[in-house]
């Protein structure tokens, strides 16, 4: 049972961004149903689990979740207008080299002089990896897009490291930060269609079918926490960014996301060197 707590994350994230191309809509639209979805699926949790959350709690895992909404929206955009196969493996190797930053300077992770030579050592694995995937050949695609993408992912994915920081500065964590995080989720999308005058997309069908990508990650982040509880933070992490390698291949396989010979082998490198620097910056 551990060995498939610990798969299932992998599985569902990389999963998560081929369902949400699949579903026509916008950005806007992509990114309410799965906080909605995501809010269902912590109610129910929540009523089984009965889990403590004590207001402290409740408030800041909530502020996380109104930043994951900057990172995943972050990502959606990118979607539309790069493919899921480029943005993906950028988009994780961010994360990971602004995570792992994060917590050698606010958390004092990599104490002794050997985790520090291979955390450093992971992140330079890791930019490469981001450069590789990065690289377009110019003919096949218009350089200033993919300029304006990259920047655009760059600033989001501050949402995301906010929302995997908070949790460390908490005493609580683990499911009993789901349900506030979803709360959090849905306030912050429901304040971005009130700031971008967008309230017609609470009818639009393609918002409620999108409620599938809320599920798809609800089942990743719980059975994430449930695999953290088992198997440790350590291994549980570094499986589940294999889901990077699921979302890349998807797109080009389901998605039809065409690349160059040139373009694919950079990306397969790409992979490599990012799965390598997460397997390093986490386990040394």
């Amino acid at each position: 049972m551990s060995i498939i707590l610990m798969l299932l994350p992998a599985l569902a994230w990389g999963i998560l961004p081929l369902a949400v191309s699949k579903i026509n809509g916008k950005p806007i639209n992509q990114i309410f149903g799965t906080a909605v979805g995501t809010l269902i699926v912590s109610i129910v949790v929540l009523l089984i689990m009965r889990p403590s959350i004590s207001i402290g709690t409740f408030l800041l895992a909530a502020l996380a979740g109104g930043f994951w909404i900057i990172g995943q929206l972050g990502q959606y955009n990118a979607y539309r207008e790069i493919g899921v196969s480029q943005t993906m493996p950028i988009s994780t190797g961010l994360q990971l080299i602004g995570t792992s930053l994060i917590g050698v300077f606010l958390f004092g992770e990599w104490v002794s002089t050997n985790a520090k030579i291979f955390g450093f050592l992971g992140i330079i694995l890791l930019i490469i990896g981001v450069f590789l995937t990065a690289k377009k050949d110019q003919k096949s695609s218009s350089t200033n897009n993919q300029t304006r993408t990259l920047v655009m992912l760059i600033l989001t994915t501050i949402g995301f490291l906010v929302y995997n920081s908070i949790p460390k500065a908490m005493t609580s964590s683990g499911l009993a930060i789901f349900f506030p995080e979803s709360v959090g989720m849905v306030i912050a999308v429901l304040l971005y269609i009130i700031f971008t005058r967008q309230p017609k997309i609470l009818k639009e069908k393609s918002s409620w079918q999108s409620l599938l990508a809320g599920f798809i990650f609800s089942i990743a982040s719980v059975t994430y926490i449930l695999s953290v509880r088992d198997n440790g933070v350590n291994s549980a992490f570094v499986v589940s960014q294999l889901s990077v390698v699921i979302s890349t291949i998807g797109g080009m396989v389901f998605l039809r996301e065409t690349k160059s010979r040139h373009e694919l082998q950079l990306t397969i490198f790409g992979l490599v060197l990012i799965v390598i620097g997460a397997v390093v910056t986490t386990l040394f």
